[in-house]
C-alpha cells in the first residue's frame, strides 16, 4: 500500500486524482475499513447530530490529542471515524470512477473530432471522382445510353473510391463509442475490483443492467477470458448494440464498457444505489417516510407556498394564462409590446437601453476619492469591532471563541484572498503554521461562516443607504470559474458554458442590496440549475427574497416547476426565449399570433397521478430532509421515462409559459432581471481582485477545504461591502450627492483598500468605538 504514519492519517488522506492506480489506493483503504467489522447501521444508533459531531471530532483530531482522550471517549471516536470513513471511502472510489469514465469519454471526443477533419478533408477527395462519375451516369441515361461500356467511366478509379469511402463513412471511423472502445485497456485492471467490491442495487427497469454488472464482476472473479454465452443485453441502448453485438457476438470490451457508462448514469440518477454510500444512495431514502409525510398532510397544512389541492392548484394557473395570454395578444395587436414586435413574421425583442446617468462614473470617482486609504487587516478588524462576526467562529468541541482573534482573522484572511495557511504563515506576525492550522481545524466550520456572513448582511441591511439600492427581495445568482493549478480532481467531465478545463465555479446568490448572502462550490463541469434553490432556501440571514434572476445557465424547468413551492418567483434572462415553446393546458388557445410559438400542452393528468409524490420532494426539501441540489441533480440524471422527473418538468412548463408571458408584456421585469445580473457581476468583479494570489487558481483538491476557500473570499466581500457603505454613507452625505445619483454609486470599490504586504493586526490604529475614520479632503465638491 501506500501507507504513511499512522493507520488514521492514511485512511483520511487518501488520494483524489483520478487514475486507476487511485481507484485501487481507494479500494485497500476502503477494505482495511470494512475489516473492522462495523455496521453502517450502528451510526443509526445515537441521535444523527450527535454521531456527526463525533465524527467531525474523529476525522480531525491529531493522533497525539486521541491517545490523550479517555478510553471511552476514544473509542467511540475511533468507531465514528470507521464509520464515517467507511461512508466517504465508498463514495470517493464511485465518484473517482465517474470521473475517470468521464476523462476517457473526453479523450475520446477529442481523437474524434480529430480524425473527423482528416476524414472530411479525405472525402473531398472521393466525393470529387464520385460526384463526376454519378454525372457521367445521370448524363448517359438522359442521352438513351444504356450499355456501361459507352459511358466515359474510369471504373477502376471509381471501385476504389466507393471502397475507402466505404472506410470513411462506417461508424467506426469517426464515432466516439469507437474511440472509448479502444481505450478499454487502460480501464481494465480496475473493472473487476471495482464491480466486485460493491452490492449495487435497484428496482424495475435497472434490472437487466444489474445483472451485465453482476455478469463482468463474475468474469473478472473467476478470471475467464469471455463472457458466457447469451449475456444480458436488455439495458444495452441502441446507439451501442452495432459496437457490442458484432456479426452475432458480443464484443468483450464494448460490453464491459457499455456496462460501466450505463452504471454511472443510474447511480447519478438514484435508480441504482449503493447502501454503504452517502452520495449514492436510493432515490427514495433521500425523502421523509411515507408515514411521516402522510402524518404531516393529515394535520396540514404543509409548509409549502401553494394550493396543495391539485385541482384548485391547475385552475389558478389556467385562469393566469388565459390572463396573460390574453393581454400579450391586445397589446401585440396594437403594437404596444415593449421593446417587444410580435407578429406573422414572429416575435423580435430588443435589447434594453441603458439606464445609467450619463455622469454616473464621474460621481462615483469624486465619492470613492473621498474614503480612506485602509489596509484589508485594519478593514476586518473595524467590521468585526461593528458586527463581532469573529464570535461566529466557535470550538468545534467545546463551543467558545478562539482565544487570539488576530490569528483567526489571519485564517480568515488567508481562506479568502487564497493565500493558504503556509504562505500566510510565512507573511504575518500573528501565529505560527502549526497554530494557523490549529485554529482552521477547530475553529473554521461551513455553519461559522454561515453566521458570521449573516451577522455581516444583517448589519449592512439595517445601513439607510442600502434600502436606495433596493429593498431586499429581489435577488440574482451566477457562477464565478476559478482553475485549477495544474492536473487534478477536476479533470473528467466537461461542460458547455466553462469547457473541458479542470476547476470549480463559485456560485453566489447575491441580493439588490449587493448582499453575498450564499456562496458555494460547484464542478465547473457542472449545471448550475440544481443550485439555484439552494441559496434561497438555506441561508442564515434576515433577508426574505421574493423574485430571483439568473442567467440561462440557471434555468431548467424543473428549477421553475420548483420555485412556486416555495413561494419565489422565478426570472431568467433567457438567451433562447425566442426558440422556446408555451405548453398551455388541454383545451386552452394560444390564439393565432402566439400559435407559432405553442408546443406540446402540458399532460394534466400525468401531473395529477404524480403529485401527491411532488409534494412529498418538496415537504422533504422545505422541512431540511434533503437539499434541492440532491433531488435536482437526480432528476435530472433519470431517463425520460421517469414519471416523477416528467410530472415535475411539466409544472414548471406551465411556470415557464406564464414567465414567459410575463417577460414579453412587462418591461420592468425586464429591467429588473437585467440590473440584479449586473450586480452580480460586479460583485465578481470584486472577488476576482480579492483571489489575486496563487495566480487566482485554486491548487488544493479536497472540496471542503475548497469551499472554505468560497465562504473566505465571499465573507471578506461582504465585510468590504458593509465598510464601504457605511463610509460612502459619509461621503455622500458630505457632498450633497442626490439620491438617484447615489443610487448608481456600488460599495464595490477595491481601489482603496490595500490587499498586499506583511498582514500586520494594529488594534492600536482602529477608531474608538461609535466613532469612523476621517474622510479624505475632497479635490472638489458635486453642486448641490
Amino acid at each position: 500500500g501506500d501507507r504513511g504514519a499512522t493507520w488514521l492519517s492514511w485512511l483520511r488522506n487518501p488520494p483524489l486524482s483520478p487514475a486507476p492506480r487511485n481507484v485501487m489506493r481507494l479500494l485497500e483503504r476502503l477494505d482495511h475499513v470494512r475489516a473492522i467489522g462495523l455496521a453502517p447501521a450502528r451510526a443509526a444508533t445515537i441521535p444523527t447530530a450527535a454521531f456527526d459531531r463525533i465524527a467531525d471530532e474523529a476525522v480531525r483530531i491529531t493522533p497525539q490529542h486521541l491517545a490523550e482522550l479517555p478510553d471511552q471517549r476514544r473509542h467511540a471516536v475511533l468507531a465514528a471515524a470507521a464509520l464515517r470513513l467507511r461512508e466517504s471511502l465508498a463514495d470517493a472510489v464511485l465518484t473517482m470512477m465517474d470521473k475517470l469514465l468521464g476523462s476517457m469519454m473526453r479523450r475520446a471526443e477529442n481523437r474524434t473530432r480529430d480524425k473527423a477533419l482528416g476524414t472530411i478533408r479525405a472525402l473531398q477527395t472521393q466525393l470529387r471522382l464520385l460526384t463526376g462519375s454519378c454525372r457521367l451516369l445521370i448524363d448517359a441515361r438522359a442521352q438513351g445510353l444504356d450499355s456501361l461500356a459507352a459511358m466515359a467511366i474510369d471504373w477502376e478509379k471509381l471501385r476504389t473510391a466507393v471502397g475507402e469511402a466505404e472506410i470513411l463513412v462506417a461508424p467506426e471511423t469517426t464515432d466516439r463509442t469507437a474511440e472509448l472502445i479502444d481505450r478499454h485497456r487502460s480501464l481494465r485492471p480496475v473493472i473487476g475490483p471495482f464491480l466486485n467490491a460493491f452490492t449495487f442495487q435497484g428496482a424495475g427497469p435497472v434490472q437487466g443492467l444489474l445483472d451485465a454488472v453482476r455478469v463482468v464482476g463474475d468474469v473478472y472473479r473467476t478470471g475467464r477470458r469471455r463472457l458466457p454465452d447469451n449475456p444480458p443485453l436488455r439495458f444495452v441502448p441502441p446507439s451501442w448494440r452495432p459496437f457490442v453485438l458484432r456479426d452475432g457476438q458480443v464484443v468483450r470490451a464494448a460490453y464491459e464498457l457499455c456496462a460501466l457508462t450505463q452504471l454511472r448514469d443510474r447511480l447519478r440518477a438514484g435508480d441504482i444505489w449503493v447502501e454503504e454510500s452517502r452520495q449514492y444512495r436510493a432515490f427514495d431514502s433521500y425523502l421523509l417516510p411515507p408515514a411521516t409525510f402522510a402524518a404531516l398532510r393529515d394535520r396540514g397544512p404543509l409548509p409549502l407556498a401553494i394550493d396543495t389541492d391539485f385541482d384548485t392548484f391547475i385552475a389558478g394557473r389556467r385562469a393566469r394564462l388565459d390572463t396573460a395570454i390574453e393581454q400579450v395578444t391586445a397589446l401585440a395587436r396594437q403594437g404596444e409590446l415593449p421593446q417587444v414586435r410580435l407578429d406573422a413574421g414572429g416575435l423580435v425583442i430588443s435589447p434594453l437601453k441603458a439606464m445609467t446617468l450619463p455622469d454616473a462614473e464621474d460621481v462615483r470617482r469624486m465619492v470613492y476619492d473621498r474614503l480612506p486609504r485602509v489596509k484589508i487587516t485594519d478593514l476586518l478588524l473595524e467590521v468585526d469591532g461593528w458586527t463581532g462576526f469573529s464570535e461566529c467562529f466557535t470550538h468545534r468541541r467545546s463551543g467558545r471563541p478562539a482565544d487570539d482573534r488576530n490569528a483567526l482573522l489571519t485564517v480568515i484572511l488567508a481562506d479568502g484572498i487564497n493565500l493558504g495557511l503556509t504562505r500566510m504563515a510565512d507573511t504575518c506576525q500573528a501565529a505560527t503554521l502549526r497554530q494557523l492550522a490549529h485554529l482552521h481545524d477547530w475553529h473554521v466550520s461551513e455553519s461559522a461562516y454561515g453566521a458570521a456572513l449573516a451577522r455581516l448582511i444583517d448589519a449592512h441591511r439595517a445601513l439607510p443607504l442600502s434600502s436606495l439600492w433596493g429593498d431586499g427581495t429581489t435577488s440574482s445568482s451566477d457562477g464565478q470559474l476559478f482553475h485549477a493549478g495544474g492536473r487534478g480532481a477536476a479533470i473528467g467531465v466537461i461542460n458547455a458554458r466553462n469547457g473541458n478545463e479542470p476547476g470549480v465555479s463559485f456560485y453566489t446568490h447575491i441580493s439588490d442590496q449587493y448582499d453575498p448572502f450564499a456562496s458555494r462550490v460547484i464542478a465547473a463541469t457542472a449545471g448550475e440549475a440544481p443550485y439555484v434553490l439552494d441559496g434561497l432556501l438555506y441561508h442564515a440571514t434576515g433577508l426574505s427574497i421574493e423574485e430571483h434572476y439568473t442567467d440561462t445557465g440557471g434555468a431548467s424547468d424543473h428549477v421553475f416547476g420548483l420555485m412556486p413551492f416555495f413561494g419565489y418567483r422565478f426570472a431568467p434572462r433567457l438567451r433562447d426565449l425566442k426558440e422556446r415553446r408555451l405548453h398551455l393546458l388541454p383545451q386552452q388557445d394560444a390564439g393565432a399570433l402566439l400559435a407559432g410559438l405553442t408546443g406540446d400542452p402540458v399532460a394534466v393528468g400525468h401531473v395529477a397521478d404524480h403529485w401527491d409524490e411532488l409534494l412529498r420532494l418538496v415537504t422533504s426539501i422545505r422541512s431540511g430532509t434533503v437539499t434541492a441540489s440532491a433531488m435536482l441533480r437526480r432528476l435530472s440524471a433519470y431517463p425520460r421515462q421517469n414519471g416523477l422527473a416528467l410530472a415535475l418538468r411539466d409544472v414548471g412548463r406551465i411556470e415557464r409559459s406564464i414567465f414567459m408571458l410575463d417577460w414579453l408584456r412587462d418591461i420592468d421585469l425586464r429591467r429588473r432581471a437585467q440590473a440584479g445580473l449586473n450586480k452580480g457581476e460586479a460583485r465578481n468583479a470584486l472577488a476576482r481582485a480579492l483571489f489575486f494570489n496563487q495566480l487566482g487558481e485554486l491548487r488544493d483538491r479536497r472540496f471542503e477545504n475548497q469551499t472554505y476557500r468560497a465562504s473566505g473570499l465571499n465573507l471578506l466581500v461582504a465585510a468590504i461591502i458593509l465598510w464601504n457603505t457605511r463610509y460612502l454613507e459619509q461621503a455622500i452625505a458630505g457632498m450633497a450627492v442626490p439620491p438617484e445619483a447615489a443610487r448608481h454609486i456600488a460599495p464595490l470599490g477595491w481601489e482603496h483598500i490595500s490587499l498586499t504586504g506583511d498582514y500586520r493586526w494594529n488594534t492600536d490604529e482602529r477608531p474608538p468605538a461609535g466613532r469612523l475614520r476621517p474622510l479624505r479632503t475632497p479635490a472638489s465638491l458635486l453642486a448641490a
